[in-house]
């Protein structure tokens, strides 16, 4: 998830177009690291939502999000800040602030390290999935600019937070497989971009990423 400083009313892009040459920022590409990391722990949290191990709790998908995913994301913002990728910097510390405050929040709660009582359990889930809702609104709104996969990525992450929180109200199985499913969607729109960063960083081209929403 490289990005160039783009030339003036040039749309942003988080990625190079294959036919320009290996320089400068692509020979420095966090999305190696950071897209990797994103994908691991939306797939375990997805498929914990759709019940694929129903003997599974859903607690089994802590172990992921608290290393792989968080560390590796951690990584890739302070990367992406090295090589003054601010944009990339800030996509991946607010979902490695996502999924470190899962963690926090499902360990604190299973353990009572919070002082949130049982009746308080729900309250706080709501409260913490929107809260996210909104950073990633933001997110959505943020990426018009920049190629159309990256919107629609962030509209399904939406998605995602949305059937989590009408599962939290509703009590559904039905909304927490819908979770589940965009869950999964989230991360084979990650691992089409990471094929797409590795092709282009082996000396190929990158697959089409779409035209940004907003040209201006």
């Amino acid at each position: 998830m490289a990005m160039p400083s783009p030339a003036p009313k040039e749309p942003v892009r988080l990625v190079h177009s294959g036919d320009e040459p290996a320089t400068g920022a692509l020979a420095s590409d966090p999305g190696m690291v950071g897209l990797p990391s994103f994908i691991v722990g939306t797939v375990a949290l997805g498929l914990a939502s759709i019940g694929v191990l129903p003997s599974a709790p859903t607690t089994a998908v802590l172990p992921i999000v608290l290393t792989a995913t968080s560390i590796g994301l951690l990584l890739a913002t302070i990367w992406s800040l090295v090589a003054k990728e601010n944009a990339a910097a800030g996509i991946y510390g607010v979902f490695s602030g996502f999924f470190l405050s899962y963690a926090a929040l499902q360990v604190g709660l299973l353990h009572g390290w919070f002082g949130i009582g049982l009746t308080s359990i729900i309250a706080t889930q709501k409260l913490f999935l929107i809260s996210w809702l909104v950073v990633v609104t933001m997110l959505i709104l943020a990426t018009l600019r920049l190629p159309v996969i990256f919107t629609a990525l962030f509209v399904l992450v939406d998605l995602t937070l949305l059937f989590s929180l009408l599962q939290v109200i509703q009590n559904s199985t039905a909304m927490a497989k819908a979770t589940g499913w965009t869950a999964l969607a989230v991360a084979a729109v990650g691992i089409y971009l990471f094929v797409s960063s590795s092709f282009r960083d082996t000396g190929g081209k990158e697959l089409p990423t779409g035209k940004p929403v907003l040209h201006t």
